[in-house]
């Protein structure tokens, strides 16, 4: 109670300095970067010192070392939740999470702290890349997927990734569908209608931006993809999705 009546007293103070805190749209998107294994928007994220930036972000201890620990616990916290999700086992997610977080014991300087969060979220980063991107197929059928993972944001063809291979596109469309079971146009729809779900839950961008942004043809044809393959509009599923909350239960384990 007097913890509440403190907060009362504080938040009622007009000369009080109000702190605008950042959308979280940004953070979401680079949550799921972590999760989707995108190694180059996380080291370009890590290159861009985002973490340590006090712009938008709440303070959380009066002492800037402290504070950062805290927002490093956080960041550390939702990363491992967003990895489970997307399929990391959940052992392995939270054992990161406690290697990492006492990491923090034995170092007191905000450089130390930004060193050891852009090596957590590279390792994380890298574990989920291999995660799912480990399959049996050939080698012309794990370059084609890194191929598109690479140009998602492009218009990517049969005949781009032939030749890139140097193969002839006839031949790699017949190994593409015995290998995935799916033609490569499928593939490559699917692959960016789960990049649009993304884009639709955590961001901002409106429907057009979204097509515009994977190379749809036009903002109806996305909608028509996008309905033909998950079963609602993108508008339905931004309306039932947007920022919905994680779901990753643990028995008898709070973070």
């Amino acid at each position: 109670m007097r913890h509440q009546n403190e907060w009362l007293l504080l938040e009622a103070e007009d000369e009080i300095d109000e702190i605008e805190h950042r959308p979280p749209t940004e953070e979401y998107l680079f949550y799921h970067a972590v999760a989707s294994g995108d190694v180059e928007i996380v080291r370009t994220n890590c290159e861009q010192g985002r973490f340590v930036e006090s712009d938008g972000v709440g303070v959380l201890s009066r002492d800037p070392v402290t504070n950062l620990k805290y927002h490093f616990v956080i960041t550390t916290a939702m990363i491992t939740r967003f990895c489970k999700q997307n399929g990391m086992e959940l052992e392995q997610a939270f054992r990161l999470s406690d290697f990492y977080i006492r990491k923090l014991d034995d170092i007191f300087t905000i450089k130390e702290i930004w060193d050891l969060h852009d090596e957590m979220v590279i390792d994380y980063t890298k574990k989920m890349r291999k995660y799912l991107r480990s399959d049996t197929n050939s080698r012309h059928i794990n370059v084609c997927k890194e191929y598109i993972y690479a140009h998602i944001k492009e218009r990517i063809t049969i005949e781009d990734m032939a030749d890139e291979l140097g193969v002839s596109a006839s031949y790699l469309s017949r190994l593409f569908k015995k290998e995935t079971g799916v033609s490569a146009s499928v593939y490559i729809r699917g692959q960016k209608i789960e990049m649009a779900k993304n884009l639709l839950q955590y961001s901002e961008y409106s429907m057009i931006d979204i097509a515009n942004r994977l190379s749809f043809s036009s903002q109806s044809h996305f909608i028509q993809q996008f309905r033909e393959v998950t079963g609602m509009t993108p508008k339905k599923y931004r309306d039932t999705y947007y920022m919905r909350q994680w779901d990753v239960e643990r028995e008898g384990r709070s973070d």
